[in-house]
């Protein structure tokens, strides 16, 4: 019996026409483009603007884009994961809704939240179950509308974060190529840094969460950026160190992109030349669960066949991981 892996085979992405820059914060909140730039990194994100759209539209355009380009077609899908930290409403399955809207009418579908790190995360998962052979196919989607949880007058959090869908679909591999080992890690500890206060069901929504905006997310900035530096740097030399890679054998550092100056400390930290580093954070800010297939649908045709490519995420919980992949694909 060959061996099977789970290789990426397609990839979509989609961010909103709207775009949302430095300059026109500065006459929303004391901010400028300089202050912003030197801290993130950023210089646009991307807004939907659009009445009555959620996550799961984000999402539907990224599918499009990938499916506008695969040789397999939705129906031919087992099923679709869709990691958000945004969906559409509670109870109904946001996934649900984009594979009926998508023609995935044969796979079966869930929502993944683990906020930044839901797309990795989702990796995982999808690779699992192609290696056990139970499923040929498999669409991972991350999507996020955090306009729709950010308070535009708090200067902490409004800088970081935009709107931006990916997808990226996963195949049975029997060439060695594809998702070849991971590392993924919690920390409970971490929950009081990030984190947004009301609207679950330890703080159901009231009049008083919402006039005192404990809705909007809330961010320790420091402290995530501490821990996110050092952890994400942790696993990706672990991963490395455990599959026997040098940093010459890594042709691709794919990492979440919360802050420029994160990414810059992680592959410096691990000696990565940062040409091999991808990033879109200028243009884009950070989408959350979109991150990684994002960059993936704006370098696939810089990747090719048997590239050695690291992933690395860290988002709210804490949670966090690195995993390790083999390109499959000349685009």
């Amino acid at each position: 019996m060959s061996d099977v892996k789970a290789a990426i085979t397609a990839v979509g992405g989609y961010v909103p026409d709207y775009v949302l820059t430095n300059k026109i914060l500065e006459s929303m909140i004391e901010t400028n483009d300089d202050w912003i730039t030197s801290r993130t990194g950023i210089k646009e994100r991307r807004i939907l603007k659009l009445p009555h759209q959620g996550s799961s539209f984000l999402g539907i355009k990224a599918c499009e884009d990938l499916f506008s380009k695969a040789t397999t077609r939705p129906e031919e899908v087992d099923l679709v994961i869709f990691a958000t930290a945004t969906p559409d409403m509670q109870i109904a399955s946001s996934a649900a809704f984009l594979a009926t809207e998508i023609g995935a009418v044969n796979a079966f579908s869930f929502d993944l939240q683990s906020a930044c790190s839901g797309f990795l995360y989702g990796m995982s998962v999808a690779s699992s179950y192609i290696e056990s052979k139970k499923y040929k196919h498999i669409l991972l989607v991350g999507a996020d509308k955090m306009s729709s949880i950010i308070d535009y007058t708090d200067r902490s959090t409004s800088i970081i974060f935009g709107d931006g869908g990916g997808a990226v679909l996963f195949s049975a591999n029997e060439e060695g190529l594809g998702v070849q080992d991971e590392i993924l890690r919690t920390d409970g500890a971490g929950r009081q840094f990030l984190k947004i206060d009301a609207g679950g069901s330890l703080l159901p929504a009231s009049e008083d969460t919402v006039k005192n905006k404990q809705h909007f997310v809330f961010q320790d900035g420091k402290t995530v950026f501490k821990f996110a530096v050092s952890k994400m740097a942790d696993v990706s030399e672990e991963i490395m160190f455990k599959n026997n890679l040098t940093v010459k054998d890594v042709d691709w550092l794919v990492p979440h992109q919360a802050n420029k100056r994160i990414i810059d400390a992680i592959y410096k930290r691990m000696d990565i030349d940062s040409q091999k580093v991808l990033m879109n954070i200028q243009r884009y800010g950070n989408t959350t669960s979109a991150t990684l297939p994002l960059l993936l649908s704006d370098y696939e045709k810089q990747l090719k066949k048997g590239d050695n490519i690291i992933f690395t995420a860290f988002g709210g919980g804490f949670s966090w991981g690195s995993i390790y992949l083999k390109w499959a694909y000349n685009s």
